[in-house]
C-alpha cells in the first residue's frame, strides 16, 4: 500500500520548530496558532508512530528520529522554497537551476561559455555552489551536479558531458632547468600532481612508453587550478586538459611539452536525482551543455 505524504504545511511546522526549540515562535513566524502548530506536529507523530520533540518546560528538541526526518525532508522543503520563489518571480515563464560545479571545470569551461547560456535563455536563472567530488543531494541543495566521477552513481541520472584528456605543461623557467620535453630522467620531485587523479602521470608516461620511476615525490594539489598555477610559477610540469591550459599557453606563461594526450577512464557527468529531471530549466540547460561538450570535442 502506498503512504500519502505528510501535509506541507506539518513539515514546515517541524521545521520551524525544530530551528526555534519553540511551537509558539514556530506558531508566529508561520502566522498560526500555538494550538494549530502543536496539533500539526502531533498528527505528524501519528502518522509516523514515533516521537520527533521531547517537550521540556522551557524548549522542543528533536528526539534523535525527529533529526533525521528532518534531514531527509529539508531538502524537499528548500525545492519547494525555491519553485515557489520562481513562479512569484517569473511567473512561470522560467526558472532558477542550483548546480554544484567543480571549481576548475566551472572556472576555465563552463563559465566562459555561460554568456551564450545566458543570450539565448535569459529567463533562467542559474546559481552555482563549488566542493570536490560527489555531491549529497540529501544535504547539499541543487538540483544537478557537474562533477568528475565514473558515471555510475546508483539511483541517479548519470549524463556523460566530458572526457578528462590531459597532457603536459610547464612553465618556460621548468624548461630552461628541466628540458623541453618528458623522459625517463625528469626527476619524479619535478612533477606537480592533483588529487583527484593522483595516478595521472603514470598513466600518461605508461601511454607515452616512457618509464618512470615508482613514487609521486612531487608537490601534490586538491584543485586542478591550484596545479595549474604552481606550474606557471615554476613549480613543477603537469598534466592539464586543453581547455584548462589555453589561456596560459597563449601568453606565454605555459609551453606544452608534448602533443600526446592521456585520457582518464573516469570523466565529467552532469548527475541529478529523478526529482530534478522534470524541471525544466534542468532540460534547458542539459540539452545545452551536451551542445557545448560536443563543439570541445570537435
Amino acid at each position: 500500500m502506498m503512504l500519502r505524504a505528510p501535509s506541507t504545511m506539518s513539515l514546515l511546522c517541524l521545521e520551524a520548530s525544530a530551528r526555534l526549540r519553540s511551537f509558539t515562535a514556530a506558531a508566529q513566524e508561520l502566522h498560526l496558532t500555538q494550538g494549530a502548530v502543536s496539533r500539526q506536529i502531533m498528527a505528524l507523530e501519528s502518522r509516523l508512530d514515533l516521537k520527533l520533540f521531547v517537550r521540556r518546560r522551557d524548549a522542543v528538541v528533536l528526539t534523535e528520529a525527529g533529526r533525521y526526518y528532518l534531514d531527509e525532508v529539508s531538502a524537499i522543503l528548500q525545492r519547494l522554497e525555491r519553485a515557489t520563489a520562481n513562479v512569484m518571480a517569473l511567473k512561470g515563464r522560467g526558472g532558477s537551476l542550483t548546480l554544484s560545479v567543480g571549481a576548475s571545470l566551472g572556472s576555465y569551461w563552463l563559465i566562459p561559455r555561460l554568456p551564450d547560456f545566458t543570450r539565448a535563455y535569459s529567463e533562467i536563472t542559474l546559481n552555482f555552489a563549488t566542493r570536490v567530488g560527489s555531491v549529497d543531494f540529501k544535504s547539499m541543495p541543487v538540483d544537478a551536479s557537474l562533477e568528475f566521477g565514473d558515471g555510475k552513481r546508483a539511483g541517479l541520472h548519470n549524463d556523460f558531458v566530458l572526457p578528462l584528456a590531459m597532457s603536459p605543461y610547464a612553465a618556460p623557467a621548468w624548461i630552461a632547468k628541466n628540458g623541453k620535453t618528458l623522459s625517463s630522467r625528469t626527476p619524479l620531485s619535478a612533477l606537480v600532481h592533483h588529487t583527484t587523479v593522483l595516478d595521472a602521470w603514470q598513466k600518461w608516461f605508461d601511454h607515452a612508453g616512457l618509464e618512470m620511476g615508482t613514487g609521486q615525490e612531487g608537490p601534490r594539489y586538491e584543485l586542478m587550478s591550484m596545479a595549474l598555477n604552481a606550474a606557471v610559477v615554476g613549480l613543477g610540469a603537469v598534466l592539464l586538459p586543453d581547455f584548462m591550459a589555453r589561456d596560459a599557453v597563449a601568453t606565454g606563461r605555459l609551453r606544452q611539452l608534448s602533443k600526446k594526450q592521456w585520457v582518464s577512464t573516469r570523466g565529467y557527468y552532469l548527475v541529478y536525482p529523478e526529482e530534478s529531471a522534470g524541471l525544466e530549466a534542468l532540460k534547458v540547460f542539459r540539452t545545452w551543455l551536451l551542445a557545448q561538450a560536443t563543439t570541445e570535442q570537435v
